[in-house]
């Protein structure tokens, strides 16, 4: 199923934990260029700009080939090539993407192009087919997106998927009439919390290193997934929208209480659960549910001026952050404020670039400090002496 190379694609796993542990101060810079130049590698580009121009280029030939394609079809007098023109520059973008896969391209900007616009030419020929029917837009660029990412291993794609998915979810609960709309939030809470379970699962038994990045991606959705599925401002803003609830001054929504609970209590879950298992993902989640959660109150309820209300939060923000790195700041384990020197601890990365260095015979450049004392000779078997004083 997988286009690339598996062994390219494990050697640049291994590339790039050797740039961690470099960064962190296990290898030297000489060792982690000669674990680099010793692994076959793709053609890509780790650096967001460059891959950005490439994205850019790729989309101008991308488009060009379109256009062409476009002048032969209707110069022909095909009347029907305007229907069906959406699916043959979908095709283009697949056809792209398997050169650009068989080329060793991974992640350079130019395969990103052909992929992306594959998926948006999928949902733009599905929507001409069906009139803007959006449930089956949705499942399409969903089943789309997912084998983009199995046969190419593309992250953008996992994201499309995710939010297609979502799609398709509140579409298909829209089909079921006010009874689905009603029952919506709960519907997405508990298929966000098992996906994320199940996300989880596959993360702890993961055997395919390459897979590690588009579930890591997927379970962070889910999170994100899960505090908007009830968040309070969500729920009220969309029951107006598609129920057509009006909601009158000194009315509210069904169970306000649940939703006003469930805004707040999430983000401190999500906190304590991140500080307990040291999750940096849902570390970052949780202060920007917290700031959700504080901006939906204010939504609603505006209890003092915003220039107030921003001074006191970061006059209380600061003080936490300042008791909190005295608190911490001398722990050498568990949590504390002593600078990370690994921030990716998967340990069968680790565990590889360590075989592979050791396999080069790759060897510390530190020398150690010799010591203060100075032994005798040695004479006698490591007496340490030479039977004279």
């Amino acid at each position: 199923m997988i286009a690339h190379d598996k062994n390219l694609l494990n050697n640049l796993a291994l590339v790039e934990e050797a740039k961690t542990l470099k960064s962190a101060g296990f290898i030297s810079k000489e060792q982690k260029d000669l674990i680099k130049k010793e692994l076959p590698a793709f053609k890509r580009q780790s650096n967001i700009l460059v891959r950005l121009g490439f994205f850019v280029l790729g989309a101008f030939l991308y488009m060009s080939i379109c256009g062409v394609i476009a002048l032969m079809g209707l110069t022909s007098n095909e009347h029907y090539f305007v229907e069906i023109c959406c699916y043959i520059f979908a095709v283009v973008g697949f056809a792209g993407a398997e050169f650009f896969a068989s080329q060793k391209y991974y992640g350079h900007g130019l395969d990103d192009a052909f992929i992306l616009g594959a998926l948006l030419n999928v949902g733009i020929a599905i929507a001409v087919t069906t009139e803007g029917y959006e449930l089956n837009i949705a499942f399409f660029v969903a089943v789309a997106s997912f084998l983009m990412y199995m046969r190419y291993l593309h992250l953008p794609s996992i994201v499309v998927f995710c939010v297609a998915s979502s799609a398709v979810l509140f579409y298909g609960m829209f089909e079921f009439g006010d009874i689905g709309k009603v029952v919506l939030p709960f519907i997405v809470m508990l298929i966000a919390a098992g996906f994320y379970f199940f996300t989880k699962n596959r993360i702890k038994h993961l055997t395919k290193v390459y897979y590690y990045n588009g579930l890591l991606l997927a379970n962070s959705f889910c999170l994100i997934l899960f505090y908007l599925s009830c968040n309070y401002l969500v729920v009220r803003e969309l029951s107006v929208t598609f129920l057509g609830n009006e909601i009158l001054p000194g009315e509210d929504i069904p169970f306000p209480y649940f939703f006003y609970a469930f805004t707040f209590v999430v983000p401190i879950v999500y906190l304590v659960q991140a500080l307990k298992t040291k999750d940096r993902i849902m570390l970052w989640v949780s202060f920007l549910a917290i700031g959700f959660s504080i901006y939906t109150i204010r939504f609603y309820h505006s209890v003092l001026p915003v220039e107030v209300a921003l001074t006191l939060g970061g006059l209380v923000l600061f003080a936490i952050a300042y008791f909190s790195i005295k608190k911490i700041k001398d722990n050498e384990t568990g949590l504390t404020f002593k600078p990370d020197r690994i921030n990716n601890s998967n340990a069968f990365l680790n565990a590889e670039a360590l075989i592979v260095a050791s396999t080069f015979g790759l060897k510390p450049e530190a020398k150690p400090q010799d010591s203060p004392m100075d032994f005798g000779g040695g004479g006698f078997s490591g007496g340490g002496s030479e039977g004279s004083f």
